[in-house]
């Protein structure tokens, strides 16, 4: 399916355009914002609006307040939000509800934006109380989603506003990017496809790794995952991370792989250390041989090479997970392997596809964050679309 209205198509001259943007950022001590990503990516939507002679009203949380804690308000958005829009009238309505607050909106000129407060602040957002959705909806004329990483959540103002829009709704920019980058992963990929899954449970990713098993060409496991697959198959692994609970379930993706002819590659050799600090003693052994006092902490050469070659004979690339402990330089090689052979790969005319967070942060540590096809944000949706799940924030807008 796909949206009744393009927004690149749609002219918001005359409309207050209602826009949810996922504003969740991480503040320090002093509320300034660690990560603007979340922020940037919404930009080029909003002057979209505003220079087609509409006006933004944006809607957001921040955070799980519990009592309109002051450290999850809106306000401290508020000069980045300025930076990024430089001449524009940007105001703040102290609370997302009320009379005040829309009156606000109603004054609302075009070319100018209006910053609603927290929607947390009220239990009616995550209960999806829809009197709440119809009452942030009577402020606009239309509705953009611009949240991919909320699209997960029925939410009042994630999901439940849209039925207000029968006629006037839409992805923003940014969120329908995040939508067709999936889509090529997930529906329409080019082969060889190979999904790259690390992290370290595989509790986590089941569902993501047995949704993929029918649609890629090759899996490759890394992470402390692997250690369950490695434990399940006869192997010692030390001290190294494992789901003992999870052995089964490792044997039976085996032979799931087996069935759909897909090429499930888990570590050859691992490098391993003797405590778990960028400082321990290191030595490299096979990932089925590992020493008792030993703690496997990032993939090993021939393993590095093995995955690196599979990779660049792949037209389509998904990765999530790092391949070790990565924040520690000593473990950091592996995962820096990786990413560099998606690099050279997306040169080579791969589509390459980069989610998760610690493989976004990933990406960031090594300074090659520009160099994928996509790279997505949203984490928790994105793991529940690749599971196969309908997520209620696209459904909104595309039934």
């Amino acid at each position: 399916m796909c949206p009744k209205i393009n927004f690149n198509n749609y002219n918001f001259k005359g409309k207050k355009a209602l826009v949810r943007v996922d504003y969740n950022v991480p503040l320090n001590e002093a509320f300034q914002i660690q990560d603007t990503k979340r922020i940037d990516v919404s930009i080029p939507t909003i002057k979209k609006i505003l220079n087609d002679g509409g006006s933004v009203i944006l809607i957001s949380h921040l955070g799980r307040p519990k009592n309109k804690e002051i450290e999850f308000s809106l306000k401290h958005i508020l000069p980045y939000l300025k930076e990024c829009l430089a001449g524009v009238n940007i105001y703040f309505a102290d609370t997302c509800m009320g009379p005040a607050t829309k009156e606000m909106a109603k004054k609302l000129q075009p070319g100018e934006v209006l910053l609603l407060e927290n929607v947390r602040y009220f239990a009616e957002e995550e209960a999806g109380d829809e009197n709440f959705a119809k009452e942030l909806a009577s402020y606009g004329d239309v509705f953009v989603h611009e949240a991919f990483s909320t699209a997960h959540r029925k939410h009042a103002s994630t999901a439940v506003i849209a039925k207000f829009f029968p006629n006037d709704k839409m992805f923003g920019i940014s969120m329908n990017q995040e939508i067709e980058s999936l889509r090529k992963i997930m529906e329409s990929p080019k082969h060889p496809v190979t999904a790259i899954i690390g992290g370290s449970k595989i509790s986590s990713k089941i569902k993501v790794i047995t949704n993929l098993m029918k649609k890629v060409d090759n899996i490759i496991i890394g992470g402390g995952m692997d250690f369950t697959f490695q434990k399940a198959m006869g192997g010692h692994i030390g001290k190294s991370l494992c789901e003992d609970d999870m052995l089964d379930v490792a044997r039976e993706i085996a032979e799931q792989a087996k069935q759909n002819n897909v090429n499930l590659y888990l570590t050859i050799d691992r490098v391993a250390g003797d405590s778990f600090s960028n400082d321990a003693r290191r030595a490299i052994y096979y990932a089925k041989n590992i020493p008792d006092d030993m703690e496997g902490m990032d993939i090993g050469p021939e393993t590095a090479i093995l995955y690196r070659d599979v990779i660049m004979k792949s037209a389509t690339i998904l990765w999530n997970g790092p391949m070790g402990v990565f924040e520690m330089d000593n473990f950091s090689n592996g995962t820096f392997m990786i990413a560099d052979a998606i690099v050279h790969a997306t040169e080579n005319g791969a589509f390459s596809l980069v989610g998760g967070g610690d493989s976004v942060s990933a990406t960031k540590k090594f300074h090659l964050t520009d160099r994928f096809s996509y790279i997505s944000i949203a984490g928790g949706a994105m793991l529940e679309y690749c599971e196969g799940k309908i997520l209620p924030g696209i459904a909104a807008i595309e039934e």
